[in-house]
């Protein structure tokens, strides 16, 4: 059973049981809050409300355990860019003005903030209905509006299940702000008193980054004085020297032969620790031994999640020396081995890619040995190089080996960059779309945690060369590496949010603790003796998410686990 929940502004909550339909099955009633709504109703399988991020933060503070939601404004932003309008505002007033011909208010702006900071400070709230219109009202209209649009979709079931797992999503991304990351502050103290030296008055930069400033400056001759931190400083710096540089960029460094270059790639790493994770960061972000993010579901354009603030997805690994389990407790570290080739094999039905995909072993080793001679490094690049358009040069070569071997698979990505460049919208296999082109978020280029690997240089790539379809401009090339990735790493999102859906499922009434999440990464946070049992539930959530997002097939969804009182030590 389903019902529906909304708030007023003097806090209280209408609530009413809903038919398949979307419409009411009963009588609204009237509850002091949704906690009190919520706990005296423990039977309800799905609560259909305005936001989670609105409703589930109070929820959870409570003690109320929610098993599913239908999240009115996720579901909005899915639907809306299904119909080619990305971006349009998603909030229950702007659907509701939609459904009725008005003017469309707009989305509050995202604000990045600090974890000290109330949500009043930088958050304007929840978009106001206008006068006169009732929250139940306008949740059942957009509702069962909603529904409708969802059957008119090309694979309605599968569309309904992404509407789902957004929503599970939705409440996991609460729950895991909630409990937070535990974290050791006087840990983390050390290693940036170790990596950066003592810190000066004034504000000024921490030792190590002083000295290694002068040392760069020093290798570029006497009287030279160059802020490293200022790349128009660096790179005159280098003209000046007789070397011309496009970029800082660390993989560009790399190729030039001059005294300054190690001292800087130095600098820029300390540097982004410095600023990223310093002595500000923790003050800011570290509480009661937990670091908490506010995580943003679908907040990119491919569908994996960001945060506002913190920087909770980019912890570089020496910062994860402070990420230490409780006495008694242990973090289940768990990394989907080759997340993105295994979904290009589910979502293509290649059939040579999905029998790679479907053993347990390392997939780029199958794949090396099935088309590459046994180099997996080269099978490596080559894959990735399809999903992420490095198409030309070695690229082309590889992906003709990939052509013959695994022709579905190509086709599968070509299709999508040429459909980009044509300017049309590509879809993941539940139905996530891609903005349309010409949108600041339609042409941007993206990586995933595969490729960034791929590469050295901290996720640093170099420019991917153009696909190479005969098309009049870089806009529409650059468009279709955009395309070519979204229906793979797209896919790839929506298979999280079912393995995240599934493994809260499961995690529910124990103490275990899911408390981090990245692309291809989750942490569980649970008593010592429990920790073999996380790990076997985490595989089982990957599969059950593989088969309820792409159907029956042999690929296998395997997780590298890690049982560890510290997160560095899991990689």
């Amino acid at each position: 059973m389903r019902w529906a929940l909304a708030e007023s502004e003097d806090g209280r909550a209408q609530v009413c049981p809903l038919d398949e339909k979307g419409k009411p099955a009963g009588p609204v009633s009237t509850e002091k809050s949704c906690v009190s709504a919520v706990r005296s109703r423990p039977g309800v399988g799905r609560w259909v409300w305005r936001s989670s991020a609105v409703v589930h933060p109070r929820l959870a503070e409570a003690g109320v355990h929610v098993e599913r939601c239908y999240d009115v404004e996720a579901a909005e932003a899915l639907l809306l860019a299904y119909e080619g309008r990305h971006g349009a505002p998603r909030s229950l007033a702007a659907a509701w003005a939609r459904l009725h011909g008005l003017p469309v208010p707009q989305d509050p702006p995202a604000a990045s903030r600090g974890a000290e900071e109330e949500p009043s400070l930088f958050d304007a709230g929840p978009t106001p209905l206008p006068d006169g219109v009732e929250p139940m009202t306008a949740l059942l209209e957009v509702y069962a509006a909603q529904l409708e649009r969802t059957r008119a979709a090309e694979h309605p079931e599968r569309m309904r299940l992404l509407l789902a797992g957004e929503s599970a999503g939705t409440l996991v991304a609460v729950e895991m702000g909630r409990a937070g990351v535990p974290w050791r502050a006087d840990v983390h103290r050390e290693l940036l008193e170790e990596l950066l030296g003592e810190r000066y008055g004034g504000g000024g930069l921490p030792r190590r980054l002083a000295e290694l400033e002068e040392e760069i400056s020093a290798a570029f001759g006497p009287g030279m004085r160059v802020r490293p931190d200022l790349p128009a400083d660096v790179l005159r710096a280098f003209a000046q020297a007789g070397v011309k540089l496009s970029s800082t960029r660390a993989w560009e460094l790399r190729d030039v032969d001059h005294p300054a270059v190690e001292p800087l790639l130095a600098y820029k790493k300390l540097y982004r620790l410095w600023t990223a994770h310093g002595w500000s960061w923790l003050r800011s972000w570290v509480r009661e031994g937990r670091f908490r993010a506010e995580y943003v579901p679908g907040g990119a354009a491919s569908g994996r999640w960001t945060t506002n603030g913190g920087g909770a997805l980019q912890i570089p690994k020496v910062v994860r020396r402070a990420v230490v389990a409780d006495p008694g407790w242990r973090l289940v570290v768990a990394d989907a081995a080759q997340m993105e080739p295994r979904v290009l094999a589910a979502v293509s039905r290649d059939p040579g890619l999905m029998a790679v995909a479907g053993s347990d072993e390392d997939l780029y080793t199958g794949l090396s040995q099935r088309a590459f001679g046994g180099d997996r490094a080269q099978a490596k690049l080559a894959l990735l190089g399809a999903v992420y358009g490095q198409t030309s040069g070695d690229g082309l070569r590889n992906m003709a080996a990939l052509r013959r071997r695994f022709p579905h698979a190509v086709a599968y990505v070509d299709d999508a960059a040429k459909a980009g460049e044509e300017g049309r919208l590509v879809r993941t296999h539940l139905g996530r779309t891609c903005p349309p082109a010409g949108s600041p978020a339609g042409d941007e280029e993206s990586t995933g945690p595969e490729a960034e690997r791929a590469w050295e240089g901290g996720g640093e790539m170099p420019p991917a060369p153009s696909a190479g379809y005969g098309a009049s401009s870089g806009a529409a090339r650059a468009r279709g590496r955009f395309t070519r990735n979204f229906v793979v790493q797209g896919s790839a999102a929506d298979w999280a949010v079912l393995m995240l859906a599934a493994l809260r499922q499961t995690l529910a009434g124990s103490p275990a603790e899911l408390v981090f999440f990245q692309h291809d990464e989750v942490i569980v946070h649970c008593p010592e003796e429990q920790a073999e049992q996380v790990a076997e539930a985490i595989t089982e959530a990957g599969e059950r998410a593989g088969r309820a997002a792409f159907g029956d097939t042999p690929v296998r969804f395997a997780f590298s686990t890690a049982v560890v009182e510290c997160y560095a030590d899991a990689k």
